[in-house]
């Protein structure tokens, strides 16, 4: 008999970010993968046309959390604002926990950068946590475990 196994929960987990340190977010988005048949026929063929792949392209991190003091992710977007995109690249990782606290999935992106910053909406008679946004680009993701 084969022994179970249960999905993992989507609210633990952990965002890594080569030299960035950020106690915890809200949210995380993780991206999709997709990549568009490019569609090919040669005079000699059949009245069908051939399918093959075309460029792969990957959707944006969005990474929301509540405003804190503390600045680097704010100043990581700054530093693309500021033209330093070489030096603002980053490999980044989002890992999701088991029931133990130990790492269950772990999905890998290289070459990330900010694309967008959204700072919190605040309403003076409301009673919601002031939240953050970031929108991260990257040029490669994979699923290591």
């Amino acid at each position: 008999m084969a022994s179970r196994k249960d999905p993992y929960k989507g609210f633990r987990f952990l965002v890594e970010i080569e030299g960035i340190v950020q106690a915890g977010f809200a949210e995380v988005t993780i991206p999709d993968s997709a990549q568009d048949p490019v569609e090919y026929r040669e005079g000699s063929d059949l009245p069908t046309v051939r399918k093959i792949p075309g460029l792969i392209k990957y959707g944006n991190v969005v990474l929301k959390w509540g405003t804190t003091d503390s600045l680097e992710l704010y100043e990581w977007r700054y530093q693309v604002e500021s033209g330093l995109v070489a030096s603002a690249r980053k490999n980044m990782a989002v890992i999701v926990l088991d029931e133990e606290g130990q790492m269950a999935a772990r999905w890998e992106f290289r070459e990330a950068w900010p694309t967008k910053y959204d700072a919190p909406d605040l309403k003076a008679s409301g009673n919601e946590i002031a939240i953050e946004t970031l929108e991260i680009a990257h040029e490669g993701m994979r699923r290591v475990s």
